[in-house]
């Protein structure tokens, strides 16, 4: 495979995932089955493996059910200006440490993680009737543990990403971005580089996880049952890394 290309493969073979289910070990067998060394360079490149934030709150046990919330009258009263379930609004005030902003029919809030996104991150897509799943408590650490064992199993070095789902403020459209990683940087830094006609870089801080965890999207899908992709030969830097560090500062938040 050349120098500057990378592949990138879907892991198909994985079952619906249950709360309790072991995530790593769970791949691991989808990837064996898959037979998917058979093609990767006998280099032994470092693989990134991006799996989907829903499967790893699933198998966290993150899954509320809606029967078991008693909606507050301000979720009662603004799901019923916009026919909206009162139920789904009061758990994603319930997830929200900051309301952004709530109109249209639409919630913006800030998690208690720090990300800002639609719902809280709160989502009934792919759950079963009846609940909504919930980000992971500590996507980092999610990623951790599930590193250890894929990199101890497959005897080289890996990364893992744990992507969802993001709207984007002035863009129409979702991308899939980062949200916890373990085993490399979520950047690439081009600061104080030259460019090509000679003059040096000085904001060019690269958000390279998001850019994996958005390639990744491309053969995983959202109604495909495809919720990991193995990524091979892509750049990054190979240090311990947080997805944390991708959220931006309040103090430079120009939008608060």
């Amino acid at each position: 495979m050349p120098s500057n290309a990378i592949r990138i493969w879907g892991l198909q073979g994985i079952p619906e995932i249950l709360p309790g289910t072991d995530l790593a070990e769970t791949i691991l067998s989808a990837l064996q089955s898959s037979h998917l060394f058979a093609d990767v360079d006998p280099g032994r490149d470092p693989l990134v493996f991006v799996i989907a934030q829903k499967v790893v709150s699933k198998s966290e046990g993150c899954i509320v059910r809606l029967s078991d919330i008693i909606p507050s009258a301000t979720a009662q009263t603004w799901a019923a200006t916009y026919h909206k379930d009162p139920r789904m609004v009061e758990v994603v005030l319930r997830e929200a440490r900051r309301i952004v902003r709530m109109d249209r029919g639409i919630i913006i809030a800030e998690t208690r993680h720090g990300y800002v996104c639609a719902n809280a991150g709160v989502d009934a897509s792919n759950a079963p009737n009846g609940t909504v799943v919930l980000l992971p408590p500590n996507p980092d650490l999610s990623a951790r543990r599930l590193r250890q064992v894929l990199e101890t199993s497959l005897d080289r070095h890996v990364a893992v990403i744990v992507s969802d789902t993001f709207g984007r403020p002035w863009r129409t459209g979702l991308t899939n971005v980062a949200l916890g990683l373990a085993g490399l940087s979520p950047f690439i830094d081009y600061r104080g580089q030259i460019d090509s006609y000679g003059r040096p870089l000085h904001a060019t801080l690269l958000a390279v996880a998001d850019e994996l965890a958005g390639a990744a999207e491309l053969v995983m899908g959202k109604t495909s049952g495809i919720p990991a992709a193995v990524i091979e030969g892509s750049r990054f830097n190979p240090i311990a890394g947080s997805g944390s560090e991708l959220i931006r500062a309040a103090e430079e938040d120009l939008f608060r």
